[in-house]
């Protein structure tokens, strides 16, 4: 088990023979790290973490903290990382709050520099977070979304699948999936580059083009958008975004003002 000599590893943890832990890292607590993950300089993982196989953590990385917030008691909560994810230098992912279910992060997931992941988050599979993202508690990311630099989302949030919200752009509602968000929950355009990267046919983009634009061309009253696309009997990706939609405790973005240019499918 290739341990460096300055690491500090808790009796209680658990690596795997093919683990590579280097210089100075702190593994305090029951943790549990999968063959083949690499934990790097002087990052940190704390209490009831479960790391899956190659994984990267990156220099000064912080794994399974307590969480920030206010109603924690000192329960011996966790989080979970599946396969294959990256986590660069000083991002941040803290545990649970209750004992319900752990913080959670899927596989081949990337999280940048200085991310941050609170607590009881729930991340899906092929999610990039960019430098400086920051996630509230409790929020939901959907598999292969993107949150570019510096953005703000708000506890609770829900993400949809190949959902792109731009650089330093904000939100406390949930952001629909397949769009492109910016600014603050406003809906801009439909991730049309990254529906075709992921295989979708011209067919079912243009199927989803023709739902966004009347859901989110302009800020029209939702539920006649809903029942105005409905009555057609969708199926596939546009019975996927309007079932997110329904599913909506918060609220979901909006579309532009008046004054704003209307959604546009292409980007």
């Amino acid at each position: 088990m290739p341990v460096h000599p300055t690491a500090i590893v808790d009796r209680r943890a658990r690596l795997d023979a093919s683990a590579d832990i280097g210089p100075f890292v702190v593994i305090d607590g029951p943790v549990e790290i999968g063959a083949g993950t690499r934990v790097l300089a002087h990052a940190v993982l704390l209490g009831h973490t479960s790391i899956g196989r190659d994984n990267v953590i990156h220099t000064g990385a912080v794994v399974g903290d307590a969480p920030q917030d206010l109603s924690y008691r000192g329960a011996p909560t966790g989080v979970r990382i599946g396969d294959r994810n990256v986590i660069r230098e000083h991002a941040e992912i803290h545990r649970a709050t209750s004992l319900d279910r752990p913080t959670s992060l899927g596989d081949d997931n990337c999280l940048f520099t200085r991310s941050h992941v609170a607590h009881d988050c729930q991340l899906g599979s092929g999610i990039l977070l960019a430098t400086g993202a920051t996630l509230g508690g409790h929020v939901h990311v959907d598999d292969r979304a993107y949150v570019s630099g510096n953005c703000v989302v708000h506890q609770f949030v829900r993400i949809g699948r190949l959902a792109l919200l731009r650089g330093l752009s904000r939100t406390s509602r949930d952001v629909p999936p397949f769009c492109i968000m910016d600014g603050t929950h406003t809906v801009r355009a439909v991730n049309r580059v990254g529906l075709r990267r992921n295989g979708y046919s011209a067919e079912q983009i243009r199927a989803i083009q023709h739902a966004f634009r009347i859901l989110f061309r302009t800020r029209r009253n939702l539920r006649h958008a809903l029942a105005e696309l409905e009555a057609g009997a969708p199926g596939g990706e546009v019975a996927h975004l309007l079932a997110f939609i329904r599913a909506s405790s918060r609220g979901v973005c909006t579309g532009p003002r008046a004054q704003e240019s209307g959604v546009s499918g292409d980007d």
